[in-house]
């Protein structure tokens, strides 16, 4: 990825060195314990922490967990202490303090090869969404906000490896690269060379898989695809597949059609409509459709349509056949949002099986998005192994392959060569 201006950790020597990275373990917690229910971002950020500490740096370490939206989850990060240090085979300190004269003493206190992990840095109001989204601060605009008059005196380097933040233009993301020699780590190009490797240079053919409930995803990725010509064909399921069918002017039925009403994703028709017209040959929408009924997964045709009191939770079988034909057939295929609702063991299935389909189909595959890695991670045996790659972004991937330049990409680039201290 050195086309694209970006130091990498080969760039600096780090011994003896204060260095703050900026990471992202951000991770879903169990809902009744709080405890970490999944380890993949945790475990993609070792290579660089392990890196860094073996080349003798003093290592400040920065992220979040939580947000405004998902304020429950807006924990103390000492558990993720634990898991890095446990991973890595060696102690990673942790202060509940995120840029305070507490977190600044123990960050002055560090020998060559230890680390620290800061607290959480969504304690700051100037670190969440809200506060980004109400005051919309440039780079230059942050080198007074507390954390980067605080921590950026104290350090020689700056490194993030936080690619699935990148779409955060946060201080602790976009403002240290203002002050201080930077580099992007290991994880950060991994996720770039997978994701540019399906944008500009896929197998032919390359084929989207777009499902899951957050439709906002998908429709912001098929615009640039459908219209670049990345896409060869988008396979469509979970609520995108029932909106799909609405902007082909079939009635779902009045409990669907009151369910997309009510969560205002019927502004997604038009838009449908209009791909549709321009590239209808290349969308396979489902064929069939799952629900309940008294307890039990009950499957119609689209052409049994509408049924007033369903609700589709899953692609039915046709469709599963349908879609893993097309599969098996392509050279490149990108995965983001599940088939249906797979948690409940009675709409697994579509999602199950498309999975397993991609895991085994010749072509390379990407998967991104939280629900599509945690849906592989539950139904696919090694599923780590069996994808060509499983990206730890969600809303930064989407707007990559919206075509939409992140903000953390932008400061990377303009600290390009920016001359050590």
């Amino acid at each position: 990825m050195r086309e694209i201006l970006i130091n990498t950790l080969d760039d600096f020597n780090f011994h003896d060195k204060t260095v703050i990275l900026r990471i992202d373990i951000n991770s879903p917690l169990d809902p009744k314990t709080k405890k970490i229910a999944n380890e993949n971002r945790i475990n993609q950020s070792i290579p660089t922490i392990r890196e860094l500490m073996e080349k003798g740096a003093k290592l400040a370490i920065l992220a979040h967990q939580g947000d405004t939206l998902d304020y429950h989850n807006l924990i103390s990060m000492a558990e993720h202490a634990e898991k890095l240090s446990e991973k890595l085979g060696k102690p990673v300190k942790y202060i509940d303090d995120v840029a305070g004269p507490a977190a600044q003493e123990m960050v002055k206190s560090l020998k060559p090869g230890e680390a620290v992990l800061l607290g959480n840095v969504r304690y700051l109001t100037e670190e969440v969404s809200t506060f980004e989204n109400a005051v919309k601060l440039e780079a230059h605009e942050m080198l007074n906000t507390y954390i980067v008059r605080n921590l950026a005196p104290l350090a020689d380097y700056y490194v993030n490896d936080a690619f699935s933040a990148a779409h955060r233009n946060s201080p602790s993301m976009v403002a240290f690269e203002e002050l201080l020699p930077t580099a992007a780590g290991r994880l950060l190009f991994k996720e770039l060379s997978a994701l540019t490797k399906v944008m500009e240079s896929p197998e032919k053919p390359a084929v989207f898989v777009l499902g899951g409930l957050k439709i906002s995803d998908a429709f912001g990725m098929m615009k640039q695809v459908l219209e670049n010509g990345t896409a060869d064909k988008i396979l469509t399921c979970g609520v995108t597949g029932i909106v799909m069918q609405m902007a082909m002017g079939r009635s779902v039925g009045k409990q669907q059609e009151k369910f997309i009403f009510d969560r205002s994703l019927d502004a997604f028709i038009e838009p449908a409509k209009d791909y549709l017209a321009r590239f209808g040959d290349r969308f396979l929408n489902p064929v069939d459709f799952a629900y309940e009924k008294d307890g039990k997964r009950v499957e119609c045709s689209i052409n049994e349509l509408p049924i007033d009191n369903a609700l589709f939770l899953d692609v039915g079988e046709k469709t599963i056949e349908l879609y893993k034909g097309e599969i098996m057939k392509a050279g490149t295929i990108f995965i983001n949002g599940p088939a249906g609702a797979y948690e409940n063991p009675l709409f697994e299935k579509g999602t199950r099986e498309i999975w397993n389909a991609i895991a085994e189909a010749p072509g390379y595959s990407v998967i991104g998005g939280g629900d599509s890695v945690s849906a592989a991670q539950k139904l696919v045996e090694n599923a780590n192994e069996k994808f060509g790659y499983i990206c730890t972004a969600g809303g930064a991937m989407v707007r990559f392959l919206s075509g939409k330049e992140l903000p953390l990409i932008k400061a990377l680039k303009k600290a390009y060569r920016k001359v050590e201290k």
